[in-house]
């Protein structure tokens, strides 16, 4: 009879019944649920960190600035302290610069002006105490006039500045020696933030008043 109660009792043995089954599906939704949300949030993190690394890589890599047109110019007039002839030097430079199409703005007042030659290096900044933009100074290794703009020491789109560089100064000439024909110059203008503008030219054999390379 004991036996019979036991048979009995495991045929009225029953499965889960419609509320536990319906239970254990919404706790599975909601630990799904859960897991999707937490595994798109760092998605979504991570793409966005990405983005970030690229935006800062193409800053960095790439220039603000450009030359605007090919030439560089050197003023060897004696008003500038230059001479002319195949003896001659150069007294300024200068060239024009523009941004670059999506480029980021160049606070000029942050730049600095690097000259390479085969005598030596030098890296110039820009004293805001002794350099006026437009005019420069007597002691002001390199200065900016706004050609095209709103006048303030920003280069922006559609915008058009002037870089001089003084040749004539003492602390030049201890450096790097003077421009003289036939010689290779390198001249970098560095802008705080992204790559420098290089310009390399390779000086006539003879200078006139005004050259242009």
């Amino acid at each position: 009879m004991r036996r019979g109660k036991i048979l009995k009792i495991r045929r009225d043995e029953k499965g889960f019944t419609g509320l536990e089954a319906a239970i254990v599906l919404i706790a599975f939704v909601v630990v799904a649920a859960v897991f999707s949300y937490v595994m798109l949030g760092a998605g979504f993190y991570t793409t966005q960190k990405s983005k970030k690394v690229v935006d800062t890589g193409v800053k960095q890599a790439s220039s603000s600035l450009t030359l605007d047109g090919q030439y560089i110019y050197l003023d060897c007039t004696t008003a500038k302290g230059g001479s002319t002839g195949s003896n001659g030097q150069v007294g300024e430079v200068y060239f024009y610069v523009t941004q670059t199409a999506g480029g980021s703005p160049v606070d000029l007042n942050k730049t600095s002006i690097a000259i390479t030659t085969d005598d030596g290096f030098k890296q110039l900044f820009y004293d805001e105490n002794n350099c006026a933009p437009g005019s420069g100074g007597a002691s002001c290794p390199w200065w900016y006039e706004n050609v095209v703009g709103d006048n303030d020491n920003v280069v922006e789109q559609n915008e058009k500045y002037k870089i001089v560089i003084n040749v004539t100064l003492t602390d030049w000439s201890n450096n790097i020696g003077q421009l003289n024909p036939n010689e290779e110059v390198t001249i970098e203008v560095r802008p705080p933030i992204g790559a420098p503008l290089a310009i390399t030219k390779t000086l006539p054999p003879s200078f006139t008043s005004l050259t242009y390379i």
